[in-house]
């Protein structure tokens, strides 16, 4: 897959560490992260640990770019698998700006973070990519279910 003349930014957002997200969960965001490196995206999460630090991994052992939108004001809360830590100093709140950084989201996994920003997704117009996450939004014209990874992948860079 190629990504067209411009960057493609694509949001991963799922369950952080404190939501102890099963490993398949993980290995899935990580799988997510290597594809959307090997297409030269730029993927966008919100930097702790969980589905957010697979995803992390998984772009930089492509070789690819992470940025983490921080809840908290110290750069050195992000996962070390960040290419790019920035802090926000919004809590929650920076559910928002990962939404609004991207231009297409891929959600893994149910938590509340990731109910909020499917939500915040939908409302502003951007498609969502679903794998394994909350069954919201079927039949609406930007909420894609994906088989699998390399799937959310696809799906998510015909979406951009």
């Amino acid at each position: 897959m190629t990504v067209l003349a411009r960057r493609v930014y694509v949001a991963v957002v799922g369950p952080g560490a404190d939501a102890n997200p099963a490993p398949e969960l993980l290995e899935l965001a990580s799988e997510i992260g290597r594809g959307l490196a090997a297409a030269g995206a730029v993927t966008v999460c919100g930097g702790l640990g969980g589905t957010m630090e697979a995803v992390s991994r998984g772009a930089q052992e492509n070789g690819g770019v992470c940025v983490g939108l921080l809840p908290g004001t110290e750069r050195s809360e992000g996962n070390r698998q960040l290419s790019i830590a920035l802090p926000t100093g919004l809590g929650q709140a920076r559910n928002s700006l990962v939404v609004q950084a991207s231009d297409v989201v891929i959600a893994v996994g149910e938590g509340y973070g990731t109910l909020s920003e499917i939500a915040l997704a939908l409302r502003v117009g951007k498609h969502v990519v679903a794998l394994r996450t909350w069954e919201l939004g079927s039949g609406h014209e930007r909420m894609h279910v994906a088989a699998n990874a390399a799937d959310a992948v696809r799906i998510a860079l015909e979406r951009a």
